[in-house]
């Protein structure tokens, strides 16, 4: 296959501009030819090929991996994406392993492995229990839409547990998923998740509290309120809310006491912003203990 690399009469100058517009890495390795595949040529089967061997010869093997797996992701080859890292990410430096981590959770959600995707949002709640998070600094840098930016730990913890509640919400383990949800709220509040919390209460049949959080996101009391998305899924739970405004809410479940232990150690960390390395962590140790009380 041809491969339009720069020409060698070109200055040194229009090289390293080609690499700069295509976010090319320089060089002539197989990482290199495989990310042109990729972002270039639109090649994903002949980019996964050459990410194979670079993984295999020891080439940059941590993006590698890693960007092999979120190719075949969008090839419909999540499964096969999942098995790759469970069985090269040893080959990965300890840098890597948060990363990898992140794609593994969506390569499970992408799959509807719901079980395999919650034990690993809980493993890096652990984590941040356990002051290894971020690996060990207070934030890291993470990239959106091309755009840098910092992450603090608070925004990290709130994220995991935000998308720990909605795996929840996939298993209708609703008192579990309205725990997380208002944990998260906790932390790092935003229109999103309170979103998600009233859809909770809805499938509770807790409407007059459901209400009240929409109600809030349309009075622009959180952030993110201003955004037309939050807006909108607010008014269209709402409606949802018309024919039940007077149906008084049942009695609350005890069924989410363990899923309030499991949090209970984050807010050590959030309040004391201290490192807390116990190894015994019996919190955890409980729920597992007691996991089939709970769909965890």
């Amino acid at each position: 296959m041809m491969m339009s690399f720069p020409r060698k009469q070109e200055t040194e100058h229009e090289q390293q501009l080609y690499h700069v517009i295509h976010k090319l890495p320089t060089g002539d390795s197989p990482y290199v030819r495989a990310k042109h595949l990729q972002l270039v040529e639109k090649d994903p089967e002949g980019a996964i090929v050459l990410f194979w061997k670079a993984i295999n010869c020891g080439d940059r093997v941590d993006s590698a991996l890693k960007d092999m797996a979120l190719v075949m992701k969008q090839q419909d080859r999540a499964e096969e994406a999942i098995e790759a890292i469970k069985s090269f990410r040893n080959l990965c430096s300890k840098q890597a392993q948060e990363s990898l981590d992140n794609v593994l959770i969506d390569l499970y959600k992408k799959c509807g492995k719901l079980e395999e995707q919650i034990e690993m949002l809980k493993q890096k709640l652990r984590m941040i229990y356990q002051g290894e998070a971020f690996n060990g600094k207070p934030t890291k840098t993470a990239r959106s839409h091309g755009r840098k930016f910092q992450v603090t730990i608070k925004q990290e913890t709130s994220r995991i547990l935000g998308n720990l509640g909605w795996a929840y919400m996939q298993q209708k383990n609703y008192p579990a998923a309205e725990v997380v949800y208002r944990k998260a709220q906790e932390i790092d509040p935003d229109a999103n998740k309170a979103c998600n919390l009233s859809l909770c209460l809805i499938k509770q049949e807790r409407y007059p509290e459901a209400k009240h959080i929409l109600d809030e996101i349309l009075q622009g009391r959180l952030i993110g309120s201003d955004e037309p998305k939050s807006i909108n899924r607010a008014k269209e739970l709402l409606k949802e809310l018309e024919p039940w405004q007077f149906v008084p809410s049942p009695l609350l479940s005890s069924e989410v006491s363990l899923e309030d232990a499991f949090l209970e150690g984050l807010d050590q960390l959030i309040s004391r912003r201290t490192r807390f390395r116990s190894r015994r962590l019996p919190i955890f140790e409980e729920i597992s203990a007691n996991r089939d009380q709970l769909a965890c």
